[in-house]
Formats: structure tokens, sequence, C-alpha cells
């Protein structure tokens, strides 16, 4: 099976297209195997058929996510690397951000079940102490895996899990909470979690510090460009990306500096455009050669302000960088607006939507032509542009984007005037030719007037005949009508007393009800399990109840949910859960069907209250 098999690739289109999870930029030979190894645990043979299974068992999404994300982690894991990242870098972020109030600011990508989100959180709080660590910094966590996101929230670890942490330190960070330990929390309210994919996802932005850690490996070479361009524009100027021991960043050394090769420590190196870049050669060279690169840059400066054409250029951060003195003047740009974000200028938007364009340059690499572009001067006159964006490389790497606009206006008019012209010739001759056949016609006409007026007075009498006969069933119609809207009021009145006593019930409760249909989707969700879990009726309602990142595991409801609907009549579950105000608790959950007309089972009702043995 190779990396081009259709069906494998219809197969990864499908899990994008119900899940959302995008598998088609990673390592097409580990993705493969991983795959075959989930088809041969069910004994499926052909990627059509474990399609085909998945949409039958849409529980066996969790288990291939399971198989193909590995979700290997440990506290402190390569200990000698963690070791050079508190001694060499953790001091720096802290030096660079000595001022109380400046907040510092931490990602950790792919943090799997919450491992290495914590471990940072120790460092930082080591380095800042309790309180400033409270006060200053943000641990984003992301991971796309929802199942170990929702075990890092939890923060709760096995005793086993925590064998490589130091003794004084498990004391410090950690609570006993029965056979478990849990992560001190004062200290996890700085540890965000959330869904985030690296391909698709935009990067969370002005970070000290990016761990990502053993990830990249997964990524086939294309992919892999796409993230740690993304990667290097998250950082700041000077901030640090700490990387797993499986990875190497030789070939982007445009992008990141190694602080410490073997132990995958780098550092972001800042992107300078082409007029830096000539300056800084010209002041380390010689007096003669540092003369001539500032007049071969004060030249190509000067050929691009006087150039015909509207031209400027943003860099590949999206900051303008170039603008001429035609684009100055056709679109009112100010000196003060270089190096401001594109985005926020109006010619990113005005007289054509240029950011998303700008962004599929880059990605593609291809210039992109954008034609008939209508322009408004300030006479009220139209102007027709063309607009030629230009990928803008450096040995391969995209610097950024050119932008001209070419006035095609006359050629627009002209082109106008040329159609115009051939229409009203081809009309005048197809008018001339008609004339002939008119005049012929006419007398043939004039004959067969008469006969029709004599038709005409016929049918007018007639269908006066059929008006009236129609009026009178349009009145018994509009009577049948009126009957009908009163029966349907008072239905609607009867509908509306039931509603309002089942909603009544459900609200006077005081047990958790949730009510789901055969798909598993939420049907009901009453004021108890409001204040349960702290999700309101109006946010769960159509979600898909096995996805809910609550204080309940849902996900073992799974088994109890699939008996009701197979045709048991009663399930019970105690769980171990955590209620919207943080407290853990023994929920008691009970299952039974929901029978509608003919005894047809068409969903679940699950009752929860709070279980105190």
């Amino acid at each position: 099976m190779t990396d081009a098999n259709p069906k494998f690739e219809a197969l990864l289109g499908y899990i994008k297209r119900s899940r959302g999870f995008d598998f088609t930029g990673y390592k097409r030979s580990s993705l493969v195997r991983r795959v075959e190894r989930r088809m041969q645990n069910i004994n499926v043979e052909t990627y059509d058929d474990y399609l085909d299974y998945l949409e039958v068992h849409p529980e066996e999404f969790s288990l291939l996510f399971n198989t193909v994300l590995i979700n290997v982690t440990t506290f402190f894991r390569d200990a000698l690397a963690w070791q050079c990242l508190t001694q060499e870098v953790i001091p720096q972020i802290v030096e660079a951000r000595s001022s109380a109030d400046e907040p510092i600011r931490v990602w950790s990508a792919g943090c799997a079940s919450g491992e290495e989100a914590y471990t940072l959180a120790i460092v930082l709080a080591e380095a800042l102490g309790p309180e400033q660590f409270r006060q200053r910094v943000k641990i984003y966590a992301t991971d796309i895996d929802d199942e170990a996101l929702s075990q890092a929230r939890q923060a709760s670890y096995q005793p086993k899990v925590l064998q490589s942490l130091p003794q004084d330190l498990l004391l410090r960070y950690f609570e006993r909470s029965g056979d478990r330990h849990v992560f001190r929390s004062d200290l996890r309210r700085s540890v965000i979690f959330g869904r985030h994919d690296l391909v698709q996802d935009a990067p969370i932005s002005r970070l000290d510090l990016l761990v990502c850690r053993n990830t990249l490996m997964y990524f086939n070479a294309e992919t892999q460009n796409r993230v740690l361009a993304r990667l290097h524009f998250a950082l700041k100027g000077g901030g640090f990306l700490f990387l797993g021991k499986a990875e190497m960043l030789l070939t982007h050394a445009h992008l990141f500096t190694p602080i410490d090769l073997k132990h995958r420590i780098f550092s972001k190196v800042p992107k300078l455009n082409l007029r830096d870049r000539l300056l800084g050669l010209a002041q380390a060279s010689e007096p003669e050669v540092a003369s001539h690169l500032t007049r071969q840059t004060r030249l190509r400066e000067a050929a691009s302000d006087v150039a015909p054409v509207a031209q400027v250029a943003i860099d590949h951060n999206g900051i303008l960088v170039l603008t001429n003195e035609r684009a100055r003047l056709l679109f009112g740009l100010k000196p003060h607006d270089l190096n401001r974000p594109f985005r926020d200028l109006e010619l990113s938007y005005r007289p054509v939507e240029l950011r998303s364009h700008i962004e599929r340059v880059l990605s593609e690499q291809r210039p992109l032509v954008l034609s008939n572009i209508e322009c408004l001067l300030p006479d009220s006159e139209i102007q027709y542009l063309e607009v030629q964006l230009l990928p803008l490389l450096d040995e391969g790497s995209p610097l950024g984007v050119s932008i001209s606009f070419t006035d095609v206006t006359l050629y627009k008019r002209l082109q106008g005037q040329l159609q115009r012209s051939s229409q009203e010739l081809e009309t005048a001759y197809e008018e001339l030719q008609s004339i002939n056949e008119e005049l012929e016609t006419t007398n043939e006409e004039l004959q067969s007037t008469v006969e029709e007026l004599e038709t005409t007075n016929e049918e007018l009498q007639s269908t006066n005949e059929e008006m009236e006969t129609m009026n009178e069933e349009l009145q018994s119609t509009n009577e049948e009508l009126q009957a009908i809207n009163e029966e349907l009021r008072q239905r609607t009145d009867e509908l509306n007393t039931t509603n309002a006593f089942l909603g009544s019930i459900l609200t006077g409760l005081r047990t958790g009800v949730v009510v789901v249909d055969r798909q598993i989707s939420i049907l009901i969700w009453n004021h108890r399990a409001e204040d349960l879990w702290g999700l309101r009726a109006d946010e769960a309602q159509g979600q898909f109840f096995l996805n809910l990142d609550i204080g309940l595991p849902v996900e073992q409801l799974r088994g109890i949910i699939r008996s009701v609907l197979l045709g048991s009549a009663y399930e019970e579950l105690l769980l171990d859960a955590t209620n919207r105000r943080g407290r853990i608790v023994q929920c008691r959950v009970i299952c039974t069907p929901l029978i509608g007309p003919g005894d047809e089972n068409q969903g679940v009702i699950l009752l929860m209250e709070e279980w105190e043995g």
C-alpha cells in the first residue's frame, strides 16, 4: 500500500469531514501502519470496509485516534534536556521579563495528558516563586486529542506516573486525593488547556517559550515546513523553541538557531527585509563597497518609486514594507503606514479583498492575477485595475509578496466599445431583414385581425361565466380554511399547555435529567443538569453527548447507553465526577429507554444525582 493509494486517501478525507481530524499531512508510512493495526484488531481487510465500519460504529473513532495519536509523555521526560532548559533558558526568559507586571507566555503544543504542561508549571514556579507564577505566567497546553485533554484538565495522576518526579517537588506541587495525586489547584489556574491542530489552526502568538516535543516527526516534510513557519511566527523576538530528541532543524537555520543542539533547544531568528540585509552588509564592508551598496539600494528604491504601475510589498509576517509613489497617490498611503500590519490598512480589503490571496500566494509560492477590479476614484469615476500578486523568495523560502496594480481602464473601455459596435451592426442587419418580412406579412395579419376580434369577443363572454363559478368556489374554500385554522389554533394551545407542564416538571426535579436521541444527540437538558455540570441548556442541546467536556466522564456511559438503545429496560452506573464547583463527587446515573408511539425506542433518558453512599 503506497502513499498514493486513493482508497486510503478517501478514508482520511472521511475522517476529516466527520470528526475534524486532518491526518493528510502525516507521514504515510507510519500512518498506514497504525491504521492497518487497528483494522487487524477488528478483522477488517480493506479501507472501504473500514470506512463502512466507521459509519456504523462511531465509537471506533476513539479507538482509532488512540492508536494513531500515540500520547507518550511523562514528567521531566529526558531529564538532562529539562535540566538544560531550567539552567540556561528559563533564567534568560525571567531576566528579559524583569518587570514584576510583564507576563510570561508559554505554549505546550501536543501536550497529550498534561504531564509536559505541569512540568513547565513546576519549572517556572521554582524560578519565580508561586506568587509571581500565579500573577505573571500563562501556559497554553494544546492537543488534537479531546480524550487526552479531558484527562489533562483533571490533573490527577497515579503514583507510578510520578515516579520520575523528585520527592521534594512531589510534596510541594501535588496534593493527595485517595490513591492519586492532584496538581495544586492555585497553580493549575495558570495552565489553560484547549484543542488545537498545528496544521490547520492559527498559532498562539507573543510567546516566550514554545515546547513541541516529538510531534513534528509524525509530519511529512511539506507539513513540517508549514508548522515550523507558524511556530516561528508564534514566538517573540528572542523566544525559545524546545523540541524532542527525535527532531532536528538542520535545514531551517533561517528560522531558528541552536542554543543547545544536543538537547534540541533553539532560539528564533528574526527575519530581515532585503533593504536591512543590504545595509547591514554595507556597514560591515570597506568604505568603497559600502558606498556602492548604499547607492544600489537607493537606486532600487528610486526605480520602484517612479514606476508607472502602483506597487506595494508585504513581508511574510504581513507587514507593509514598501510602497512606490504611484501606490501612495492611488490609495492614499502615508509614510507612517510603512511597517504597519497590512490587515490594518484599507488597501487590504478595498478595492478587493487581498488578505486571503496573500496567504494563498505565500503557501503555494505561485503568482496570482485578479482581473477587472473596480476602483472608485475621488471624482466618482470608476477605474479598472489588474492586480498581480508575486511571491518573493529567498533560496526557496518565502520573504513576502509583491502586489502591483495596473490601470486597464482604457483597455476595458475600448473593449466595451468594440463589443457594443459589433452588437449594433448585428442588430441593424437583423432589423433590415425583419422589416422586409414584416412588410410581407402585414397584409395577412390585417386580414386575420377582424376574425381574431370576433373570436375574442366570444372568449370574453365565456370567461365571464367561468369567473362567476370560480368566485363561488373561492368563497367555499375560504370557509373551509377558516375552520381548519381554528382547529390548528386549538391544537397549538393544547401543545403549549403540555410543553409548559412538562417544563415545570423538569425544572422542579432535584435530579439532573438528560434526554438523548438514538444518535446520542442531546434533546433535553434540565435545570439540575445545568447546576451539576455548569453547562446551559442552550449550549448543550443538539450536541453529541459523548463529546461533552464536563466534569462527568461521559465516555464511561457509552456502554449503558448502547445497552438501553439495544433493548435493555434499565441500567445504572456510579461514577466519580467533578461538579461545576470543582468538587469531586460520586454521581449515580440511571439509564432508561425513551419509548415513543408504537412502543418504539426513540432514545435514552439519563437521570443524574450526587450519591451520598
